[in-house]
């Protein structure tokens, strides 16, 4: 019949040495292939997984310990409650006399500046590049730790300068917004301020600032609770230029206020300096500082100069490197000067590739004040000012 030659000659090829061996290797070719297919399939799926399972773990573990304690989730409880993001001290007592009701507009929360930090907050958002599935999967890793440094003042000393030319630094990371904790929000508990950080890598250190923290009573006591190790920064101004500053600020967003002359005296005629005026309170530096150094030494208190931190910001970006003990990294490659707004810029800012100012909201014009008001501010803020020298070893040069 006619199947008996074809077997034959298949018997034959089968039996063939040659033949052998390269069906045994198409044989293992095709498992190898397929192996490989499978496990580019599981592999492609690790990162997600990975990060969902750790981002589901951690937000039950959270969720469970508030929900324990009677508490609500995190999330609801800051959609619910809107936060101060805002430069504002509210720490002083205001007088129910003459000017109560213009102190008010002074002193109370604008929702304008409230606006002004979330949009600087957004833009650090904005200004990130879109992550990769593997970049995703890596940012993952480390943990959100309390902060080790925290800008703790002045109002409109160039705090937010000095936080967004620090976190050009990669063993920074700090939170873009101002959590206001230790002044407006401690009642929420450490944990909720935790939450509230950036996750860290060893060796990186965590930081806030809320320029209010100086001028807060409680806030050094609060502090010291937290850590006894924590460094603290304070970025200050000539307390009289400050005031001015903090004046144009508020006038910016309520153009009806009284005029900074006004409420800078009791009585003009006498000449009496206002001291319950947030403006010119915050400017009496060595009256808050006597409060920060009964819970900290001033080894673990850097007073920055608003002033070089505009002349010579890579200089005072170095001392506080050092003080951070931290590699000198921010140099004066990092800057340029920009005339039209009057103060250095970053070439580039933390995670872009393009240069990077303030907002809009810096650097404002100031408005004309009497030389003579200006005058007697000088003499009022000298004897506090001669103090402060006094006090930090360091003559700011403001007289």
């Amino acid at each position: 019949m006619e199947y008996r030659p074809v077997c034959h000659s298949l018997n034959a090829l089968c039996s063939s040495p040659v033949k052998k061996k390269l069906i045994l290797l198409s044989i293992m070719f095709f498992i190898w292939v397929y192996m490989l297919y499978s496990c580019v399939g599981y592999c492609s799926t690790m990162p997600t997984l990975a990060v969902d399972g750790y981002r589901g773990k951690e937000a039950d573990s959270a969720v469970g310990k508030r929900t324990e304690s009677g508490g609500t989730d995190l999330v609801s409880r800051l959609l619910a409650k809107p936060q101060p993001w805002e430069d504002v001290e509210s720490d002083y007592e205001e007088p129910s006399v003459r000017t109560g009701a213009s102190r008010d507009l002074l002193n109370e929360e604008p929702d304008a500046d409230r606006a002004e930090e979330w949009d600087e907050a957004r833009g650090d958002q904005q200004r990130a590049p879109e992550p990769s599935a593997m970049s995703s999967f890596s940012n993952g890793s480390g943990s959100k730790k309390l902060p080790q440094a925290i800008i703790i003042g002045v109002k409109k000393g160039g705090t937010r300068a000095l936080l967004e030319f620090l976190r050009v630094h990669p063993d920074i990371r700090a939170v873009g917004a101002e959590p206001h904790f230790f002044d407006r929000n401690y009642e929420n508990g450490l944990e909720w301020y935790r939450e509230l950080m950036p996750k860290t890598l060893e060796g990186q250190i965590t930081m806030e600032k809320t320029p209010s923290y100086f001028v807060t009573r409680e806030a050094p006591a609060r502090i010291s609770a937290m850590s006894r190790d924590t460094k603290l920064i304070v970025v200050v101004r000539d307390p009289v230029t400050r005031a001015i500053s903090d004046y144009t600020q508020t006038l910016s967003k309520k153009p009806d206020i009284p005029s900074f002359e006004s409420l800078t005296f009791k009585n003009r005629t006498t000449g009496l300096i206002d001291t319950s005026w947030s403006a010119i309170q915050i400017g009496i530096y060595a009256k808050h500082l006597d409060n920060w150094l009964q819970y900290f030494p001033m080894d673990q208190i850097l007073f920055v100069s608003g002033e070089r931190l505009i002349s010579d910001p890579a200089g005072e970006l170095g001392r506080v490197q050092d003080f951070l003990g931290l590699k000198r990294i921010i140099t004066d490659k990092h800057f340029y000067f920009n005339q039209t707004k009057g103060f250095p810029c970053l070439k580039k800012a933390e995670g872009s590739s393009k240069p990077h100012c303030l907002g809009k909201t810096k650097g404002r014009t100031h408005p004309n004040i009497d030389p003579e008001v200006v005058q007697r501010l000088r003499d009022f803020y000298r004897p506090f000012n001669m103090k402060f020298y006094q006090m930090t070893g360091h003559n700011f040069g403001w007289d």
